[in-house]
């Protein structure tokens, strides 16, 4: 299916959530350091819920460390600084998201990175300045599951 990205996240709550997303979805999740947070942190457990122990997650100590395991086709960086929409993207099963802290975003290090195969924005409406980190994630991950016609889904 995809593999999704939090570099350095810092809500607990956001992480927890999204480990319930990636099960629903049938998706890996990665997360690189530092985090903001314990992965005992009690947050973390209450937004997941009972979902932790069915969710694939992975740490790693830094990028590098993650396309070196992992060693993905397609890496799509989403960024509030991209010209080109989330949707304008024909998602393939394979495909990593990546996204950035929820206080900056991602650092350019990671946005330029030659493993980046493009940089996608989901636009927000004017006056408007970003989405929560975990309401983010489902907008990307939804359209890629949905591009491929949401399969193994009875």
């Amino acid at each position: 299916m995809f593999d999704v990205v939090l570099h350095m996240p810092e809500i607990p709550q956001n992480t927890g959530n999204l480990m319930r997303l990636t099960v629903n979805v049938g998706a890996r999740l990665h997360l690189i350091e530092p985090l903001g947070f314990s992965l005992d942190d009690a947050r973390l457990r209450r937004a997941g819920l009972d979902y932790r122990e069915y969710a694939e997650v992975a740490l790693h100590p830094d990028f590098g460390a993650f396309l070196a395991e992992v060693s993905p086709a397609r890496i799509f960086a989403f960024t509030q600084h991209a010209t080109r929409r989330y949707t304008e993207v024909a998602y393939q099963p394979g495909d990593v998201l990546v996204f950035g802290r929820e206080s900056v975003g991602l650092p350019v290090d990671v946005m330029e990175h030659p493993s980046i195969t493009d940089q996608v924005r989901i636009p927000i409406a004017p006056g408007g300045r970003s989405l929560n980190l975990a309401n983010a994630v489902a907008v990307g991950v939804y359209e890629a599951w949905r591009q491929l016609g949401f399969p193994d889904v009875g």
